[in-house]
């Protein structure tokens, strides 16, 4: 196979694996999330309470694909819906008390399946793979420096300390 048609082909292989490996991590622990809530549901635990658009920018995914995942997380119990006090058209999510209950353990399913995963990876292929994945990101768009964000988000605002 050549390389080009491989580097597709595996990652879209990885990705879908990754997120079936995780979501089975969850739900054989009781907690019906995919990774991608999870993602939204850390952002929220990280950065408080944020609007429709904030997670949808903190995430480089359009404002519609955060709507469904919202409803999702709303069906669930994890987030609410509050209006915004200065613009009532707008929507801001918020964590519920049930999330912060489940925070901690949901998390550390979480990285703990990511640290399955990287077994055996040195940490120096993990950093030239995120250089990589950031390089292809910013060859499809511009606007997005991925090795950026990640200094950037998650700020954990809400305890006033950064993640490594």
């Amino acid at each position: 196979m050549i390389l080009n048609k491989q580097v597709g082909v595996f990652l879209n292989l990885v990705h879908n694996k990754f997120k079936q490996y995780v979501t089975e991590i969850f739900h054989s622990q009781g907690f019906n999330i995919t990774p991608e809530q999870f993602l939204v549901m850390d952002t929220l635990w990280d950065e408080g309470v944020l609007s429709q658009q904030q997670i949808a920018d903190i995430m480089i995914k359009d404002k519609n694909s955060v709507v469904k995942l919202i409803d999702g997380l709303e069906e669930r119990n994890l987030v609410k819906r509050i209006s915004n006090p200065s613009d009532r058209r707008q929507n801001l999510i918020q964590v519920t008390q049930y999330a912060k209950d489940i925070q901690d353990e949901v998390t550390d399913l979480a990285m703990n399946a990511v640290n399955f995963i990287i077994n055996g990876i040195p940490k120096s292929q993990l950093y030239t793979f995120l250089r990589v994945l950031s390089k292809m990101g910013e060859n499809m768009n511009k606007d997005v420096n991925l090795m950026d964000m990640a200094k950037k988000f998650p700020t954990n605002k809400a305890n006033g300390k950064t993640k490594e």
